[in-house]
């Protein structure tokens, strides 16, 4: 493309030159061959006038007075009836400048010039022209390769940018060059970069939520189906089957939860839901889990509290922050379900060290964690939050208490507070 770019403008300057410039040499071949005539011509007129004027006052006319009324190399031969002819300067030989004067009484006057001196002011007019075509054509070149660089290598910047997208590589530029169109181009390539970035983004992050979401559903699952595999009593199975059921209902719920977000992570699908049902599923799930590591959960506070929210997704959230307390708590952990304004509250708390001061105000984001853990759960339960209007917050870091806030319907009915094992 650059060598077109130069070849069509070197193209055009070169037509343009031949036409103005054939025509400059004509007009001023014309104008110098004219001047050249003119001015011989008005040296005849001249000396025809001073013969005149000597012949009426009868003064002698010689070849050394006319000489100095000549200027240059010019011949002259004037002729006067009746007496010899007077020549003045050397007769130029080849081609010549003639102009004949001749008075009233029949006196003839003859001026000659050497054409050289018109050829000669010819030349140095076309070496002008000359000089002048040849800058044209030097700038043109130069102005020509600027432009064509300036136009090429936008297109290869925007052709590596291309390619960089079509590698895997979604980072936009963010680069103009000053050319609408090409300016145009790049920010077409910058948005479809930002469009890649935030789907590869977002499927990085399904990928890492799915992979912590579903590990402790399938753990649990994978123990009651053991469970099953080792027990011959048919009531057993039959009670962990069924449990396996819900758990896998869980599960499925579970991928769903984590489609949606992916698609949209502000929409949520919430209902009126019976809370109770919620926090006993999870302490029911979790106790094995505890026993094992020999602490406790226990849950207290306000029963019979109906929320507005996705079952599926508050059950997540508790199941994050339970996870949590087990991981990097201590002591009992306990579930206290509570009101607040028109909110409902619940508040899970343990006797571990808590939050570390550094981490108070990012315990949230995605990466951090105060242990080798990979920092997903509490964002993801966050985000599962405030997908249908909730929200998860840290109410205190020593120890730690976390406190998911719900919209609340009404009290289904009041029982007095009290501690559930």
């Amino acid at each position: 493309m650059r060598r077109r770019l130069i070849n069509s403008t070197l193209a055009v300057v070169l037509v343009v030159i031949a036409v103005f410039g054939v025509s400059l040499v004509i007009v001023e071949t014309r104008t110098i061959s004219n001047s050249a005539q003119e001015s011989v011509d008005s040296e005849a007129l001249r000396l025809i006038g001073v013969v005149e004027s000597r012949l009426l006052e009868d003064e002698r006319i010689t070849s050394v007075m006319l000489a100095q009324q000549i200027a240059g190399k010019r011949y002259a031969l004037v002729k006067i009836p009746g007496r010899a002819p007077l020549e003045v300067g050397k007769r130029p030989t080849g081609s010549v400048i003639r102009s004949t004067a001749q008075g009233e009484r029949g006196e003839r006057v003859t001026v000659e010039e050497s054409s050289s001196a018109v050829t000669r002011e010819v030349g140095r007019t076309l070496m002008i022209i000359g000089a002048v075509a040849l800058l044209a054509i030097v700038s043109a070149v130069l102005l020509a390769v600027r432009q064509a660089n300036k136009l090429t290598s936008p297109l290869t910047d925007l052709a590596e940018t291309a390619e960089r997208l079509g590698s895997g590589d979604p980072r936009p530029r963010h680069k103009r060059y000053g050319v609408p169109e090409l300016d145009r181009v790049a920010d077409v390539l910058d948005a479809s970069a930002e469009r890649i970035a935030r789907m590869l983004t977002a499927e990085r992050r399904l990928a890492a939520d799915a992979s912590h979401q579903l590990r402790t559903p399938l753990t649990a699952l994978s123990m009651r189906i053991e469970e099953i595999s080792v027990t011959d009593d048919p009531d057993t199975v039959k009670e962990e089957a069924n449990i396996a059921l819900t758990q896998v209902e869980r599960l499925t719920d579970v991928v769903e939860r984590l489609l949606t977000n992916a698609r949209d992570p502000r929409t949520g699908s919430a209902v009126v839901f019976d809370l109770d049902e919620v926090v006993k599923q999870q302490i029911e799930e979790w106790r094995p889990a505890y026993r094992s590591a020999g602490r406790a959960i226990v849950r207290s506070g306000k029963q019979g509290l109906r929320a507005v929210g996705t079952p599926g997704a508050v059950a997540q959230v508790l199941a994050a922050l339970i996870e949590n307390s087990l991981m990097h708590g201590g002591g009992t952990v306990a579930l206290r379900t509570r009101v607040t304004g028109n909110q409902a509250v619940i508040e899970v708390t343990d006797e571990g060290p808590g939050v570390p001061p550094d981490l108070g105000a990012r315990i949230f984001e995605r990466t951090i964690s105060g242990r080798n853990s990979t920092g997903i759960g509490l964002a993801v339960a966050r985000d599962l939050a405030e997908a249908d209007g909730g929200r998860l917050e840290l109410l205190q870091q020593q120890p730690a208490v976390f406190a998911l806030f719900l919209s609340r319907v009404a009290l289904k009915r009041q029982e007095p507070e009290r501690p559930v094992r």
